[in-house]
């Protein structure tokens, strides 16, 4: 899973990443014309790509790749990955590396840096750079435990042995951005440490402008791929939920839309079907309702499966989701994730489908009985009540908090909608004090991390401690000893038949309940810029938290005249 700061991606992207700042979309007003660019106007090669971020209602000034990563622009814009994987269409691009070789015993895996790319700064992109980057993402963030040794070989080769063989690595440790050592190595506290000027090998790194609601990047004067660099520059706008981005949207005030619109059709393409066009394709990430398993009743599968039971998942989507997307079952691999579905485990399961009756017998059977008033009571006598935590300013999820809510009220069970801050939520998640809550999974090439978020034994933080994946502080070793076995097949045949064990001990464990499968939001805007991906060329996706934000950075061309 995802962590909610590290993954807007995800995390509404959560992207991952790596784990989730929560990618779900939200209320909130501001001013629709703060930081505005007079966008229909500006029509003479130099306008800014001009994009909302509906989470941050204000801008602070910290461009940290690694304490901070999910500020906008900073992993897609200013720093860049070795390679680029993109979920749209399967296919991996190389980015600051050439090349790659991977171990023959899937224990390792050397990367060759092109010899052509400086930072913003004119220095040169060595291995060393390569190697403080890893040291710094796993000091402060965590993460590649499978990593033994990472060396620079010479200038241009970095390599990277395991402790065990890890077949998923290559994307894994391919698609971490990679920071300059020359810069980091000497900055005495990194977890601190802003980065209000950063030092990048994006196409876009140079703030020319930064004020609370609004920045702006300009070129990188030293880019590798000057030819690429056709827009003169990006700027971001701050709001404070969904209804001014989506009003901004709606306007023409900006270029690029990456947030849940409702009734989008109406709302952004029939003011202008000349130029505005949205497209949501599945990317692998899962929306679960998590509950902390570090409490009781929900240590429970029994209790867990019953309150999954009495979701309506049809009007989960329908409702909450607008018909955006459709109900999950209990493998969790609905949607991008298909082709490793086993459909034995999809037939067999139950707990993924309104059962109303089932449900209560489930409860009953853990000692939570129904009340003289038709509430449900613990063993104890207390009521079984407890929060679903979400971020006010995402208006889907709250939505989607709301049919829950009402559909449990059915079984006798009382959840209250907690919509708070987000960086409320998500400290509640990461320190392990929560009830229940929505988050986005991870999405990636194999449904690995999807597991590995979920059922890992290793990944299990205590309560108080805090925790970037695995909030609901599941774990299972017989998960552990499959995802092994997964990571030292490299036969996608052997590694489909080690899925399907793990798809069946999800379906018996139920960690989670999920809801439905990801949409990665994204619309846009061709009057002023040209060359978006879409369903006909699918080279990225319309994310701009995602890895293929940089590769539609580099693709787009002003409209002039």
């Amino acid at each position: 899973m995802m962590a909610l700061r590290t993954r807007l991606a995800r995390f509404c992207a959560a992207a991952a990443a790596g784990a989730l700042l929560l990618t779900g979309c939200g209320s909130g007003s501001q001013d629709p014309t703060a930081g505005s660019t007079n966008v229909a106007g500006s029509l003479d090669g130099k306008q800014l790509l001009t994009i909302p971020r509906e989470d941050m209602g204000t801008f602070e000034r910290n461009f940290n790749p690694f304490s901070n990563p999910d500020f906008p622009m900073t992993q897609q814009a200013i720093f860049e990955s070795m390679l680029i994987f993109n979920p749209a269409d399967g296919s991996t691009t190389p980015w600051l590396a050439t090349d790659w070789e991977v171990a023959p015993d899937s224990k390792g895996v050397t990367y060759n840096l092109r010899d052509d790319v400086k930072w913003s700064d004119g220095k040169p992109l060595i291995a060393d750079d390569v190697v403080v980057s890893f040291k710094l993402q796993r000091e402060i963030r965590g993460g590649f435990d499978y990593i033994d040794t990472v060396t620079a070989v010479d200038p241009h080769t970095v390599k990277f042995d395991f402790n065990k063989p890890f077949s998923p690595a290559l994307l894994d440790i391919g698609q971490q951005v990679i920071a300059p050592a020359h810069v980091w190595s000497t900055v005495e506290d990194p977890t601190a440490f802003a980065n209000e000027d950063p030092v990048g090998t994006g196409p876009y790194t140079t703030v020319t402008n930064f004020q609370s609601q609004s920045f702006d990047l300009g070129r990188n004067p030293n880019y590798w791929q000057p030819d690429k660099q056709k827009i003169e520059g990006i700027r971001m706008r701050a709001f404070a939920g969904n209804d001014g981005a989506n009003l901004a949207a709606a306007n023409g005030d900006v270029d690029w839309a990456p947030q849940f619109i409702p009734n989008i059709e109406k709302s952004f393409v029939d003011k202008d079907p000349e130029h505005r066009f949205y497209w949501f394709p599945p990317t692998g990430s899962m929306i679960n309702w998590q509950f902390n398993t570090a409490k009781a009743p929900f240590d429970d599968a029994n209790v867990r499966k019953a309150l999954s039971m009495a979701v309506d998942r049809e009007q989960v989507t329908k409702i909450g989701m607008q018909g955006y997307t459709i109900p999950a079952d209990c493998t969790g691999l609905s949607g991008a994730y298909d082709s490793w579905r086993d459909q034995s485990v999809v037939d067999a399961c139950t707990w993924t489908k309104r059962d109303m009756e089932a449900a209560g017998k489930l409860l009953d059977g853990a000692g939570i009985k129904l009340g003289a008033d038709g509430k449900r009571v613990l063993a104890d006598g207390s009521p079984f009540e407890f929060d679903y935590s979400v971020g006010s300013t995402s208006s889907d999820w709250v939505s989607v908090g709301n049919v829950i809510a009402q559909n449990l009220a059915e079984l006798g069970v009382t959840v209250n909608v907690a919509a708070r801050d987000w960086g409320d939520v998500s400290a509640g998640y990461e320190n392990g004090t929560f009830d229940s809550g929505i988050v986005w999974s991870a999405g990636a090439p194999t449904p690995y991390q999807f597991y590995s978020g979920m059922m890992s034994a290793q990944t299990v933080k205590p309560v108080g401690e805090q925790t970037f994946d695995n909030y609901h502080r599941f774990g299972d070793k017989r998960a552990d000893a499959l995802l092994e076995e997964f990571t030292a097949a490299s036969d996608e045949s052997e590694q489909k038949q080690i899925m399907n064990k793990l798809q069946a001990l999800f379906s018996e464990d139920a960690p989670v309940a999920p809801l439905f499968p990801g949409p990665e939001w994204g619309a846009a805007n061709t009057q002023r810029f040209t060359g978006w991906p879409n369903e006909d060329n699918p080279y990225a996706t319309l994310s701009v938290r995602a890895r293929t934000t940089v590769l539609v950075l580099t693709a787009l061309a002003p409209v002039a005249g």
